[in-house]
């Protein structure tokens, strides 16, 4: 192998250890935007895409922030130029998050992680989507306040009232049950 040969192949191996790491995370973000998963798809092979014509040192010592923010762009861009959004209704969003088959010990699991999605769903937009990126895909707030363009206090604040809305949510359900 020439030397000319082996950074080609550095580089194939990042790309294809960023998209196994990446790809599902991504899909399902994509998907809570857009609401469907096959133009959500569409944004995350453009992220990948872009991620092919970056210099790896560019991007390498945040990729997560990186493939984040370029895939929100895409699906807001999908967004604005169909100028119409489907909704997410329950069974799709089952769909997207459903990686595996899960263990039967894991039903009430899920039932109860359905559950807070569905009232998640009330919450303003922004809260929802900080809410997601954290708890969902792991993102630190710095990584969000990148994929959102919002200063990192007001990814704390977000986080803050988006879960004492939740939490205000649940137990006015405990009270009327």
């Amino acid at each position: 192998m020439t030397e000319s040969e082996r950074p080609i192949d550095d580089s194939a191996a990042w790309i294809r250890a960023a998209l196994t790491q990446y790809e599902r995370p991504l899909t399902a973000y994509a998907t809570r935007i857009l609401g469907d998963v096959e133009r959500a798809r569409d944004a995350v092979q453009e992220t990948f895409l872009r991620l092919c014509n970056q210099e790896r040192a560019s991007v390498e010592n945040h990729l997560s922030e990186w493939l984040f923010r370029v895939c929100r762009n895409q699906a807001l861009d999908v967004q604005r130029k169909e100028s119409w959004m489907t909704p997410m209704n329950e069974d799709r969003e089952r769909v997207a998050l459903d990686t595996a088959p899960p263990p039967t010990a894991a039903i009430e699991a899920r039932e109860n992680l359905s559950h807070v999605l569905g009232m998640m769903s009330g919450l303003p937009a922004k809260q929802q989507e900080v809410l997601r990126l954290k708890f969902q895909h792991g993102l630190s707030y710095k990584e969000i306040s990148r994929v959102m363009d919002e200063s990192i206090g007001n990814v704390g604040w977000l986080i803050h009232v988006g879960i004492k809305n939740l939490r205000g949510k649940l137990a006015g359900e405990g009270a009327e049950a």
